[in-house]
């Protein structure tokens, strides 16, 4: 395969679209149609008002991500899906509305290298991080690309999905995105500044607790998870507010712009972040983090991406005000 240079990301997380599209995206807006409402009733758990600790003091390696400082914040009652939305339950709001995917419009997602077959035509890469290539014909039914399809892939989460796709969604389910403050809240799952959603120690008792990337990244994955890419919505223990994959599988898309300064001095009560921006903010990490790599499954973690973005480690999970039940 070529590595033609594209638009470089962040290093650590899922690649921005960035120049040199090969179609102007339309308003999702225009596709959106009533939806009808409840779809995710059984999926929600309630997160009672209150306050928590977000962020770290932790040195970390991301300094620039904007982690710290650590502070208190106060949100109102909300209700948070259990899971990230599956390819199952995107696939019904696209039978429902007719809805054509960022991805499909401009014809190519990014697509990660071990994904593609041997004999798969040469590609464009990334300059920075050359193991994501350019796919044309990768969408979210598509997910390694055009010889692809999402046979055993129902109850997997949705990727390949843009900021504007999930908006989309979330207008037809009638919810909306979690801001980032209600993200990190529900993914602490009532603990205090712990490392990780389950604790301190990553493995407790030697088991799994989440889907990253395990081997030599990025040339060889050795699944000691048992899974190469996206694994099932459940498949690994919930957080202590019953939440699945809150680090790891896929990235998740918030509501909120991204800024690595702007909640230092921001509101501490139902916070939404800023006003404007040119990335949404994306949490939890994916099944291509890795310690050498990307650290960033931790609860305090956080990154970005621009909203016309995608890959196929980029999702979301849907929220909504308490009262709207």
């Amino acid at each position: 395969m070529t590595n033609e240079s594209e638009s470089a990301p962040d290093p650590c997380c899922a690649p921005s679209r960035g120049e040199g599209t090969s179609s102007e995206p339309q308003d999702a807006t225009a596709q959106r149609t009533p939806g009808p409402g409840g779809v995710h009733d059984d999926d929600f758990v309630d997160i009672a008002s209150g306050a928590f600790i977000m962020g770290t003091n932790e040195d970390y390696r991301y300094p620039g991500d904007g982690e710290g400082p650590a502070r208190e914040i106060t949100l109102d009652a909300f209700r948070i899906a259990k899971y990230s939305v599956s390819n199952r339950q995107f696939a019904a709001f696209v039978d429902d509305t007719g809805y054509r995917t960022e991805a499909e419009r401009f014809e190519w997602s990014f697509v990660f290298h071990l994904f593609l077959p041997e004999d798969f035509p040469d590609t464009r890469g990334v300059a920075a991080t050359p193991w994501w290539r350019q796919v044309y014909g990768a969408d979210w039914a598509h997910p390694a690309g055009p010889q692809s399809n999402l046979n055993g892939l129902s109850d997997h989460p949705v990727v390949h999905t843009t900021w504007a796709d999930a908006q989309a969604y979330c207008a037809w389910a009638d919810v909306r995105l979690p801001t980032e403050a209600e993200w990190e809240m529900a993914a602490r799952g009532g603990l205090i500044q712990q490392r990780f959603v389950w604790g301190n120690e990553f493995a407790p008792d030697d088991q799994t607790m989440c889907n990253i990337f395990e081997g030599s990244f990025p040339v060889e994955n050795t699944a000691e998870d048992g899974y190469v890419g996206t694994s099932p919505i459940d498949a690994f223990p919930p957080n202590g507010f019953g939440l699945h994959d809150m680090a790891g599988n896929v990235w998740e898309w918030t509501n909120d712009w991204f800024h690595t300064e702007f909640h230092v001095a921001g509101p501490r009560a139902n916070p939404h972040g800023p006003p404007s921006g040119e990335a949404k903010v994306m949490r939890g990490g994916s099944y291509m983090c890795h310690d050498s790599y990307c650290h960033r499954y931790r609860v305090s973690a956080r990154s970005s991406n621009t909203p016309d973005s995608s890959a196929g480690n980029l999702g979301f999970r849907v929220a909504a005000d308490l009262w709207s039940r």
